[in-house]
């Protein structure tokens, strides 16, 4: 007879896997059907999956891996696995299903999908793929490329659901019914809402009703009687962040999107901004690293290219801080364990500036630091590097006196500490906010000048003070 707490752990863990959907042992026994060329098994396994597990895999095999999941997959590809894709891998992906089924696939996406995927194509290949697609879908898309990059516009879904404001609640759930069982207009309403659009005779919106509040509802009721008509409405111009703030600040599930003459052309709903603020923290995570988006996918050429003017950057950066150094040559040949301690002081102060840094820049990105606190959180690191530069300076001066057996050098090296790491401070607080301020993304431009500022501080003043105070 089988232990209970056995078999309930069992189960408790068969559930987990299920949840998961993509585990290692799953993803290992599709690697090999794909090896063996056991194409039926490695359906099989690929079946259950979710799209985005499939997304996964594809991006973790090889070139000839990938291509032999394509050929498995083809007679059966799921549309919305090119909408989870990483984009340098989406386009090898595109390459091999090649035009005509790759516009297939687009024609059977969501709207904000498509774009989402078109809108990353090279120029030639987009036209390509938009004149496969029938005409009424290629419409839409165009219409939707037509806003502005990372706008509203472009994230936006078409399909809304809007009544007029003389309807009553039941006439609203008869319509949805009644549109959801006719074939040839179910493509009217959402695959998934939240809510329903009140609007007036232009198609301006004029109230806003939550699925839920409908349906508790009496069918004689107006819609005019329970709508909200507190909505916040986002301009198709507006940038995505902006729209992934509001959708943070007002705790907001969907949200209508207007044109500039006020009316309703689509709506936002909450599945599309995690997608925003996924991208946009792995896109400023990246460029604060100098690294590039796709990074880890994209061949070592590119990735090289890539990478180069920011260590070009850097290795000039290297050379103005080696030249204060040789401002100070022969205090360094007199007492050479001025060498020696010199890289602690300047490696305490790029850490301490690199998390003020993250701190600053993550605050900016989410609106917590404005003109109106920024003087306030500058002082406030400023004030905790004082802090540790207090601390570090005891700790630091007191190991490099029992070291070299000089109670001046561990004072030279603590006061070095207290000025750099105070530096440190302003310069990760002070740096984003002015880059901020003139338009410069704080997550490209902050880490050079910080690193910088550290290092040539540093070093200038723990040899300055060495110079005055030791020889």
């Amino acid at each position: 007879m089988a232990d209970p707490e056995t078999e309930s752990q069992r189960t408790a863990e068969e559930a987990e896997d299920a949840a998961i959907g993509l585990t290692p042992a799953v993803e290992q026994d599709i690697v090999e059907a794909l090896d063996e060329g056991d194409a039926e098994r490695a359906r099989d396994l690929i079946e259950p999956l979710h799209d985005a597990d499939v997304a996964d895999i594809l991006e973790r095999l090889d070139t000839d891996g990938r291509r032999a999941l394509i050929e498995v997959l083809r007679e059966d590809f799921h549309p919305d696995i090119l909408a989870e894709l990483d984009d340098a891998v989406r386009d090898d992906i595109i390459d091999e299903l090649g035009v005509a089924e790759t516009a297939a696939a687009v024609a059977e996406m969501d709207l904000d999908d498509a774009v989402q995927v078109i809108e990353e194509l090279e120029p030639e290949e987009q036209q390509q793929v938009l004149d496969a697609i029938p005409v009424g879908d290629r419409a839409l898309i165009e219409e939707a490329l037509a806003f502005p990059e990372d706008s509203a516009g472009r994230m936006m879904q078409r399909e809304v659901v809007t009544v007029p404001t003389y309807w009553t609640v039941g006439e609203a759930i008869d319509f949805m019914r009644e549109a959801a069982d006719d074939g040839a207009h179910a493509d009217i309403l959402p695959e998934v809402f939240y809510d329903i659009f009140v609007v007036d005779p232009a198609r301006r919106p004029v109230g806003i009703i939550g699925l839920s509040r409908l349906m508790r509802s009496r069918r004689p009721v107006a819609v005019s009687d329970i709508m909200n008509e507190e909505m916040h409405l986002i301009p198709a111009t507006m940038d995505r962040e902006e729209v992934a703030f509001l959708f943070r600040q007002r705790d907001l599930v969907s949200a209508p999107v207007i044109d500039d003459g006020g009316r309703l052309v689509g709506s936002i709903t909450i599945d599309d901004v995690v997608d925003v603020i996924h991208e946009e923290h792995e896109e400023d995570l990246m460029r604060m690293g100098g690294v590039a988006e796709g990074d880890l996918y994209s061949a070592a050429v590119d990735t090289a290219r890539s990478r180069f003017t920011w260590l070009l950057i850097n290795l000039g950066t290297a050379f103005l801080a080696a030249s204060v150094i040789g401002l100070f040559q022969a205090t360094l040949q007199e007492m050479v364990a001025l060498a020696v301690l010199m890289p602690i002081v300047a490696s305490m102060g790029g850490n301490a500036g690199t998390q003020t840094l993250t701190v600053a820049v993550r605050a900016l990105a989410t609106k917590e630091l404005t003109a109106t606190n920024a003087l306030r959180v500058i002082g406030k690191e400023m004030l905790v590097g004082v802090f540790n530069g207090i601390i570090f300076a005891a700790l630091t001066g007191f190991i490099a006196w029992l070291w070299f057996g000089n109670p001046a050098l561990g004072l030279v090296i603590g006061m070095a500490m207290v000025a750099n790491l105070v530096v440190a401070g302003l310069a990760g607080s002070a740096i984003p906010v002015l880059l901020e301020r003139f338009d410069i993304d704080p997550a490209i431009g902050s880490s050079v000048p910080l690193t910088t500022l550290t290092d040539v501080i540093g070093f200038f003043v723990f040899l300055g003070l060495g110079t005055l105070l030791l020889l």
